[in-house]
């Protein structure tokens, strides 16, 4: 167990995190929001608030917020679920829920977000010597699962594959699926650790137990799973300097 982050309970977690709350009309155009939303969201420079929400978020977060919203309008039954999401912004790393609101007459009326910021959940405190992009190193990595929030310890970690806009994260016990892209995901995890291999791939170096050599092209084996991660040819010599080996 890691003793920087003892576990909590769902109930204090509810009674410490500010929710910010942004109200939208049906064409997803902000109405309101409260004060943590305005403290957190750039609404300096986009007032006023008659503007499509994605606006509001980083241009790489922009795509994953619209397929939260499409999710949550196309969702069938007549109280869909809030929809979960996780977008990582410089300084921090925000859990995004959405839900659609209906009228007295169940027709469409707009939506409501409703986010938390999880950053002292999932990251470490550098404030005493400060990265120089100001992001916070991830001690644990969020994941998704069945509208559950599943944090992943690092240690545990052998290897991140991307795919597309998102990543599965996969250790022993299998692969969960995660909202941040492997660049975002890159750039808070230690670099003295993980290493991106590969455009697809960063791997947990501790982990690789074996090397391979498929058709003249470097694979690595994984913490004794069946796991083999390709190695891009760019990225050979470098990855054999850092586990200490011969080019």
């Amino acid at each position: 167990m890691d003793s920087r982050h003892p576990p909590v309970s769902p109930l204090y977690l509810l009674e410490r995190f500010e929710a910010g709350i942004v109200q939208l009309d049906a064409k997803r155009h902000v109405v309101a929001m409260n004060d943590f939303a305005r403290r957190v969201l750039p609404v300096a420079e986009m007032l006023p608030f008659d503007r499509v929400v994605l606006s509001f978020h980083p241009e790489r977060s922009q795509a994953k917020v619209e397929f939260l919203f499409d999710q949550a309008a196309r969702c069938p039954v007549a109280n869909p679920p809030p929809m979960t999401m996780i977008i990582n912004i410089p300084e921090r790393v925000l859990l995004i829920k959405v839900t659609r609101l209906s009228d007295a007459r169940l027709e469409p009326a707009g939506y409501t977000l409703v986010f938390y910021d999880i950053t002292e959940l999932v990251a470490s405190d550098d404030s005493a010597s400060p990265r120089a992009d100001n992001r916070r190193r991830l001690l644990k990595i969020p994941t998704v699962s069945q509208q559950r929030i599943v944090l992943l310890d690092v240690d545990e970690v052998l290897t991140i594959q991307s795919d597309g806009h998102y990543t599965h994260v996969h250790t022993a016990q299998g692969a969960q699926f995660c909202n941040l892209n492997i660049g975002d995901l890159e750039s808070r995890l230690d670099g003295e650790r993980f290493m991106r291999v590969h455009r697809s791939h960063i791997v947990n170096l501790q982990a690789v137990t074996q090397l391979h050599r498929d058709d003249g092209r470097l694979a690595l084996q994984l913490g004794g799973s069946e796991l083999r991660v390709p190695v891009s040819r760019t990225s050979a010599a470098a990855l054999l300097a850092r586990l200490g080996l011969p080019n």
